[in-house]
């Protein structure tokens, strides 16, 4: 609650200021109503004028302030709307950009959390604000028509307001309920929204119409959102009867006190006036302890989803920790040293005990079979995850104890599933170094060291020219354009080539959808490349390799040999084992070719 108000009034306190007022006005509106009405009735029934004008004159107060505090508040609520939302999806995201690894990401549990968070985000600052107000509005009203019925019949106030008893706890019960269902359906939820947005993603269409996928996802996406309603569906049920079972018991107590004020009116123990007094009172009373524990129980429910929301954003506020010192820049080399990794402790091992070292100015390549561990030791080596055991060194000193972000600026990567942006084909590479955003020479000279300048220069709008179909951008005419595969990969590979000041470049299969003659062009300009930086190149295309100074074969997790190219040739192992293999494939190719 006091995450929720410190969000609430830090970011809209005028609104906050006003809806305590409303919140006191509104819960004295209906009791001096009532009041005015006693005060018009017995004016009129003793013909008395000074008491006839004074519930005229608060009549028309009312009706004068009424209306204007509840535009006001309506106006107020909606601009504290706008307020919170900005607020916390600005800590929601840097609190989840403040993880610097991977492992919360890759987790089913974090993300059903964070889907919860996300949600609660928009509305529960305002809407538990809204509600613990609502809750003191109500109050107000109950204590002060409680008090009118207790100063005419203490036993029958008492009985009323003690009815309301059962009512509280079972909506408290209900609202834990229901915020465990919540819990219980997200996972459910998330499916439906991912089969939802698989259905109308591009990239899948394809796919999707060509094998016919339509009514298979449609049939997953529904069966999901019917797991859903279900449990909503039981638990709305269960409510109904509970609800309507403590509603009769309500109103028959009510119904018995009304009884008991009318025989004490009709016995000359009270005005006209007086029962309509009671008769307000009765009628608020209702609908005002059923309304306080409507909120109550909206309140247990939404605590509920804000509290995975305070749970996540916690570690923006967290105090802050003794820096670690910055990457410095690489003088000797990186080492893997004795490094054993799994993604969790049930998992097999994908590294089991790896040592290299790749010195200033070198070039390692890493070859191996699918799984063997390749694109997990650059997860490793860029601090997206931690070794279970052993160390990666930065010129002698533990990744691990040094800043990530300084260690991942010196770092320049492609990756194996790297990704397409929905942006301008300038804002898709410079992406890769953010400082360069503005530096249109810088853009260019990466697209031309990935032989991407004259495809890009080509587009209709040049390098302004939108990447996709799905947006547009509002200052630039014509429609988005799509790259093919290949071409998608060079422009990674501009990315990788933007960061100009990067110590390490890392090549994650850089070359895995290109055809053979740019492959060959652009192996010609990445070797020049990696001449000036120290290089990690992983690639199946063992051609592509064979310049580095250095190879190592991964298998099972583990290094089976590692030498330069020559010198894995003339051993005879894994490595050259495989080399022949993919020669021959291409040998075959051409003695097929000349026999035609």
């Amino acid at each position: 609650m006091r995450r929720a108000f410190g969000i609430y009034f830090g970011a809209a306190p005028w609104a906050a200021s006003v809806s305590v007022v409303v919140m006191v006005v509104g819960g004295l509106a209906a009791v001096a109503t009532a009041w005015f009405t006693r005060a018009l009735v017995d004016g009129l029934a003793a013909n008395d004028g000074s008491r006839i004008w004074a519930g005229v004159a608060g009549f028309g107060a009312l009706a004068v302030v009424s209306p204007v505090i509840m535009h006001v508040s309506q106006y107020a609520l909606r601009d504290a709307e706008r307020r919170v939302t900005i607020r916390t999806q600005q800590e929601l995201f840097a609190a989840v950009s403040a993880h610097p690894g991977l492992t919360e990401l890759e987790d089913s549990t974090f993300h059903n959390r964070l889907r919860l968070a996300h949600e609660a985000s928009r509305f529960a600052p305002t809407q538990l604000n809204s509600m613990v107000l609502a809750i003191g509005q109500e109050a107000i009203t109950v204590v002060a028509f409680g008090v009118t019925l207790v100063r005419w019949s203490p036993m029958a106030g008492v009985l009323v307001l003690l009815a309301a008893a059962p009512t509280l706890i079972a909506q408290i019960r209900l609202a834990r309920m229901r915020g465990a269902m919540l819990e219980r359906t997200v996972p459910m939820f998330r499916r439906q929204n991912f089969y939802s947005a698989l259905l109308l993603d591009m990239r899948a269409a394809k796919e999707i119409r060509l094998f016919g996928l339509g009514s298979f996802f449609q049939g997953r996406l529904l069966r999901e959102l019917r797991a859903a309603q279900s449990q909503e569906r039981h638990q709305d049920r269960l409510a109904l009867w509970v609800d309507s079972a403590l509603a009769t018991l309500t109103g028959l107590v009510s119904l018995a006190a009304l009884a008991f004020f009318v025989a004490r009116i009709a016995d000359g123990k009270g005005t006209v006036g007086d029962l309509m007094v009671v008769i307000a009172a009765l009628a608020a009373l209702q609908m005002s302890v059923s309304g306080l524990v409507r909120q109550i129980a909206m309140l247990g429910e939404t605590f509920v989803m804000f509290a995975h929301y305070v749970d996540i954003t916690a570690v923006i506020r967290e105090a802050p920790r003794s820096p670690l010192p910055a990457a410095p820049p690489l003088e000797r080399g990186v080492e893997f040293d004795d490094v054993w990794f799994r993604y969790a402790p049930d998992h097999d091992w994908v590294l089991r005990g790896v040592t290299l070292r790749i010195p200033r100015g070198t070039s390692l390549a890493v070859v191996g079979d699918n799984g063997a561990g390749k694109s997990t030791m650059v997860k490793l080596l860029c601090g997206f995850h931690a070794p279970t055991k052993g160390a990666i060194r930065w010129d002698g000193v533990d990744i691990a104890t040094i800043d990530p972000a300084s260690l991942r600026a010196r770092v320049g990567a492609t990756f194996q599933d790297f990704m397409t942006y929905d942006f301008s084909a300038h804002d898709n590479i410079a992406v890769g170094d953010i400082s360069a955003i503005d530096d249109r020479a810088r853009v260019r000279a990466a697209a031309v060291t990935a032989d991407m300048d004259s495809v890009l220069g080509n587009l209709p709008n040049g390098y302004d020219t939108m990447l996709t179909r799905a947006f547009s951008d509002g200052d630039v005419p014509g429609v988005g354009v799509v790259l093919s595969g290949g071409q998608w990969q060079r422009l990674a590979l501009a990315r990788a080539a933007l960061r100009e000041g990067a110590d390490l470049l890392i090549l994650d299969e850089p070359s895995s959808g290109l055809d053979v003659a740019t492959e060959h062009e652009i192996n010609r300009r990445l070797m020049s490349l990696r001449r000036t930086h120290t290089s990690l190149l992983i690639s199946h295309r063992l051609n592509t390799v064979r310049e580095a100074t250095s190879i190592a074969v991964l298998s099972g997790g583990r290094i089976l040999e590692q030498g330069s190219h020559d010198e894995l040739m003339a051993s005879g192992g894994r490595y050259a084992e495989l080399f022949r293999l993919q020669a021959s494939g291409y040998d075959d190719a051409l003695t097929t070719r000349a026999a035609m």
